[in-house]
């Protein structure tokens, strides 16, 4: 069934939030007709006012949840209107997502100011980009002047997630024996903000206090090596989501980050991300032509049986596959 796209913009605007459920459902598609009402949406929603967008990652089991329930909640309760988009690792088999964020969220997901959104990868970083990207100017449009994108934590999704974002920040851990250990040089380098959680099982006390203040001086240094004169120079600050201590000091830093762009700063970072974005959209449009193609789909079982049996090397299989493209009638 064709969306009815007015209906939806109407109350996206209204705030309503099964419209603003329907409308990411709608950006998310990979169907082409879903993707044509998707694009007469965002042009409709245009100009909507634009939000606090942070990105959040970190290291397995650091509690990114966690700490985007207590940011969230107080956030809320401050008079803002807080957006989450969780970037779920998907099934290779079905494409769907795991959806543990909203559970792991049981506070805010309950919250009238909030929304929560687990969004599948669907297994490529084009659709991600793509999907939340979109999904943000959805929320922004029904009024959530935050939105918070947490990342799944794995390698290029988080550079992904940092280039539709104004505020990428990393969360890790104090409690581990080497504190730069999994610590990627390429996060201390896209990193605005470094959040430490705390030891939580020490309860706060003065050992807990000593391994954090250690683990910070400790990453401190490390980004004294990667980042440049005269560049943002990213804070390290401590804090324990679980026990909610120190997390408006993480949203002041944030707020810090977007005072040093300025107006002309942030405005130019949006604009090549947008130019960034537009790129990711040619790619993914051009990955689905492909799958769709008359003249690739003559011609994949063949290939995929010939790579298989070592028959076809891959640069000679890419050959074929993009020949038999551009031999088919339009290019698709």
């Amino acid at each position: 069934m064709t969306p009815d796209v007015p209906s939806l913009v109407e109350g996206i605007r209204a705030g309503q939030r099964a419209a603003v459920s329907r409308a990411i459902t709608l950006v998310e598609s990979s169907r082409p007709e879903h993707r044509v009402a998707a694009r007469e949406l965002l042009a409709a929603l245009a100009g909507a006012q634009s939000s606090v967008r942070v990105g959040i990652s970190g290291v397995p089991g650091v509690g990114k949840s966690t700490f985007i329930e207590a940011l969230g909640s107080r956030l809320t309760a401050g008079g803002h209107r807080v957006g989450v988009l969780a970037v779920d690792p998907s099934s290779v088999r079905t494409g769907g997502s795991v959806l543990g964020d909203k559970t792991r969220m049981a506070r805010l997901s309950v919250d009238p100011h909030a929304f929560i959104r687990p969004s599948p990868s669907a297994g490529t970083l084009g659709g991600v980009a793509r999907a939340t990207t979109q999904a943000m100017l959805v929320l922004e449009a029904a009024g959530y002047d935050v939105v918070l994108v947490e990342t799944v934590g794995v390698g290029q999704s988080e550079v992904t997630v940092a280039g539709m974002v104004d505020t990428f920040c990393f969360l890790t851990l104090a409690r581990t024996g080497d504190q730069l250990q999994g610590i990627k040089k390429g996060i201390l380098e896209i990193a605005d903000v470094i959040a430490l959680n705390k030891a939580d099982d020490a309860g706060g006390h003065a050992e807990g206090e000593q391994e954090a203040r250690v683990a910070a001086r400790d990453l401190a240094g490390a980004l004294r090596l990667v980042r440049g004169r005269g560049e943002w120079a990213p804070p390290v600050v401590t804090c324990s989501a679980l026990r909610d201590v120190g997390v408006d000091e993480v949203w002041a830093r944030v707020l810090a980050h977007r005072e040093h762009l300025g107006e002309s700063g942030l405005a130019r970072k949006r604009a090549g991300q947008q130019l960034d974005f537009t790129w990711a959209l040619v790619r993914d449009e051009l990955d689905q032509r492909l799958r769709r193609s008359p003249g690739v789909a003559a011609i994949r079982d063949d290939v995929r049986a010939a790579v298989l049996t070592g028959e076809l090397a891959a640069p000679m299989a890419a050959d074929r596959i993009l020949a038999a493209y551009d031999s088919s009638p339009g290019g698709e």
